[in-house]
């Protein structure tokens, strides 16, 4: 199967080997779910071997404008992957297109322009007639960037350089055989509504915010064949589109979404090499922004002298962190909390039976009343930490942070661990009850209730004063108070003696979940630094601070006397 002898096939194959460090997590991830559906396991997609025959063709009839070769042989390991996945993944139910969107996260000079302008080229070529071609970028300049290399392309490849096949005009380029166009757009003077892209390319797109992307994925809502391929660096803003891009694509990689058509590259150092000054001397931290560094010892050579002038002076820091490492420089000092693949190693099946008779510490985080708010329930036993956790969100603002922070919340309500409360606003009456009836449904005895003062007061008064009255504790939301149990959950999480009832929202949580660290050392889960909500972590650490003060302190005391 020629499929399998590619170089597209095989270099995937290189990114998941165990011993390979040269390429990040993601990377590893998307790799192993493509070769996945090529090995024939994936019960939604496929490889069609009549498109990759096609797109091989086409491939090697392409010249390279520089090296003369064809694009076969001529792309980088990376863009023939990039390629394939997104022309020939079909769709099993219907034989349509799997990928939609191809989204490359990658550092400045891997050839990206290249690998976008032959994308373009192929599409112009095969897409359905009367197709339309859009490139997105800030300005009209960047934007014709790709105008420029298809062109380039074009005139460089005999087969292709005649006017009965592609007219190159100032504005746009035409495809004569599907009648098909393609014009740059830019973000600063054109109106991007109103255009049926059936295929798009956002370039740049850290320097752009959401609005471009989401105007061309507008226009492909009654498309069947749809592409939208967004490209870029990092950038040191923190309202751009590609930090929201980024985010999907690897909650869809972790499976924690329920959208799978999206194909991303992320080429981004792992969590180790962005913190701190691991990417002075990590020279694994190169390799996994750059994938051609791999191949091209001169380019990795070249940007090694550029991380010592970064090294040397702050002034040229950014954008060397930025460009070539693609580590947001602004963010230095931030981390992910715990890997999403091993908190998912320590979910059990729900089980209520399992907390009769169990004492049990709660953890509360009531944010403000508009948004997302948490209680935590968790217990010692056997030597490991049980929790249970639940969310609670406003019932008439579910569709809008569906929308807006890509998270059923509906499947999320139907699977009990997740509930809808209030109108506008949380109905912390609402969640006063929950918190009273867990003794009763789950035959628990509540020893204790930690929580954030921030919001709390009034709901703590009345949790104090009930009839059955409840112990609530203020933990202090700080560096030195947090950093024991932050320590403690992620230690028993690494060590599998950690187990959470079957919790997907959870899950997500910790996904988003980012960690910094103060003057000494002392790390805690930082809301504002997160990638998403992060409330249910938090109240988790809540409960867990006093479970380790009341429980886990204590059996160490013991372990530590000795009878004389």
């Amino acid at each position: 199967m020629m499929i399998k002898k590619s170089r597209a096939y095989c270099y995937a194959q290189w990114c998941v080997l165990n011993d390979n460090d040269r390429v990040g997590i993601y990377v590893k991830k998307q790799a192993q779910i493509w070769l996945d559906i090529a090995d024939g396991k994936s019960s939604e997609a496929y490889i069609c071997e009549k498109k990759w025959k096609k797109i091989t063709r086409l491939l090697k009839i392409i010249i390279h404008p520089d090296l003369r070769c064809n694009m076969y042989d001529g792309l980088e390991n990376y863009s023939l992957l990039f390629i394939y996945a997104l022309f020939c993944t079909r769709c099993r139910e219907d034989d349509t297109r799997y990928y939609h969107t191809g989204l490359l996260e990658i550092a400045r000079k891997n050839f990206k322009t290249f690998t976008s302008a032959v994308i373009f080229i192929i599409g112009l070529l095969t897409e359905p007639a009367f197709s339309r071609f859009f490139s997105v970028a800030p300005d009209l300049k960047l934007s014709k960037e790709l105008q420029l290399a298809v062109k380039k392309i074009i005139k460089s490849s005999p087969s292709l350089a005649d006017d009965k096949i592609f007219k190159l005009l100032q504005k746009e380029i035409r495809c004569k055989i599907t009648d098909s166009e393609y014009t740059p757009l830019a973000y600063s003077q054109d109106k991007m509504d109103g255009k049926l892209a059936n295929m798009f390319l956002a370039d740049e797109s850290g320097a752009m915010d959401n609005y471009p992307i989401e105007a061309m994925r507008s226009s492909q809502i009654t498309l069947r064949e749809k592409l939208g391929i967004i490209i870029s660096t990092q950038y040191p803003k923190d309202d751009n589109a590609m930090i929201d891009e980024i985010d999907i694509a690897k909650k869809t990689i972790d499976g924690l979404l329920d959208d799978k058509r999206i194909f991303a590259l992320l080429y981004e150092p792992d969590d180790e090499y962005k913190t701190g000054d691991a990417w002075k001397k990590e020279d694994n931290a190169v390799y996994q922004s750059n994938p051609v560094a791999v191949d091209h010892p001169y380019i990795f050579d070249e940007i090694i002298r550029r991380r010592q002038m970064a090294i040397l002076y702050e002034n040229k820091r950014e954008n060397f962190l930025c460009k070539h490492l693609n580590i947001k420089y602004k963010g230095l000092g931030v981390q992910g909390y715990v890997e999403i693949t091993r908190v998912k190693q320590c979910v059990a099946v729900n089980d209520p039976e399992f907390w009769r008779g169990r004492e049990v510490y709660i953890g509360l985080d009531l944010s403000l009343s508009d948004d997302n708010t948490s209680v935590a329930m968790v217990t010692f036993a056997d030597g490991k930490i049980y929790a249970m956790v639940w969310g609670f969100i406003p019932k008439d603002r579910k569709e809008e942070k569906s929308h807006r922070e890509h998270v059923d919340y509906q499947r999320l309500i139907d699977s009990g661990i997740c509930f809808e409360c209030g109108d506008e606003v949380i109905d912390y009456g609402f969640i006063e009850r929950f918190i009273q009836s867990l003794p009763e449904v789950y035959g628990v005895e509540i020893h204790q209730l930690g929580y954030d003062r921030y919001n709390a007061i009034s709901t703590v008064q009345k949790l104090e004063s009930s009839d059955d009255p409840i112990e609530c504790v203020e933990i202090k939301q700080h560096s030195s108070v947090l950093h024991r149990p932050t320590k403690l959950l992620k230690e028993y999480i690494l060590s599998r003696n950690f187990q959470y009832f079957e919790n997907q929202m959870l899950e997500i949580n910790f996904q988003n979940a980012r960690c910094t660290e103060d003057t000494n050392l002392n790390k805690y889960v930082n809301k504002k630094k997160s990638a998403g909500k992060v409330d249910m972590v938090v109240s988790l650490i809540n409960a867990i601070f006093l479970l380790q003060v009341n429980v886990l302190d204590q059996l160490e005391s013991s372990f530590g006397c000795q009878v004389i």
